[in-house]
C-alpha cells in the first residue's frame, strides 16, 4: 500500500489539507452539461457519489461523446425521411432550414430521453 504524505496549510487555528482535484481541463459540450444539470437537480446522491469518487467528469465526457455520435448517426436518416435534400436547399432554403431544424429537434429529443435523462 502506498501512502503519500499530505501537505497542510495553517488557516487560523486549523490545519487545512492541500487537496487538488486533477480533472482534465477540456470543456464539456452541450450534452455533458445537460447531464450534469440533470444529475445535480434530479439525482443528487448519484451526482455526489460520482463527484467524490472522481468519476463525474469522465462520466459526463462519455455521455457528451455518445450523444454527439448518436446525433451524427440519426441525422442522415431523419433528413432523408423529411425530404431535406440538396435540391430543396437550392430551390427553397427556408423550407430546407425548417426541415433540418425539425430533424435536429427530433434527434435531440431521442438523445435527451436515452442518454441525458436516464
Amino acid at each position: 500500500m502506498s501512502s503519500t504524505a499530505l501537505q497542510y496549510t495553517q488557516n487560523g487555528d486549523y490545519l487545512v489539507p492541500n487537496i487538488e482535484l486533477n480533472q482534465p481541463q477540456t470543456p464539456l459540450g452541450k450534452y455533458g452539461r445537460m447531464r450534469r444539470t440533470f444529475l445535480k437537480e434530479s439525482r443528487p446522491i448519484l451526482y455526489n457519489h460520482l463527484l467524490l469518487s472522481g468519476k463525474l467528469y469522465p462520466h459526463l465526457a462519455e455521455i457528451d461523446q455518445a450523444a454527439k455520435q448518436r446525433l451524427e448517426q440519426m441525422m442522415p436518416a431523419l433528413t432523408q425521411a423529411a425530404g431535406a435534400t440538396e435540391e430543396l436547399k437550392a430551390r427553397d432554403p427556408m423550407q430546407w432550414t425548417s426541415r433540418m431544424n425539425a430533424c435536429k429537434a427530433q434527434a435531440e429529443e431521442v438523445i435527451r430521453n436515452e442518454l441525458i435523462y436516464n
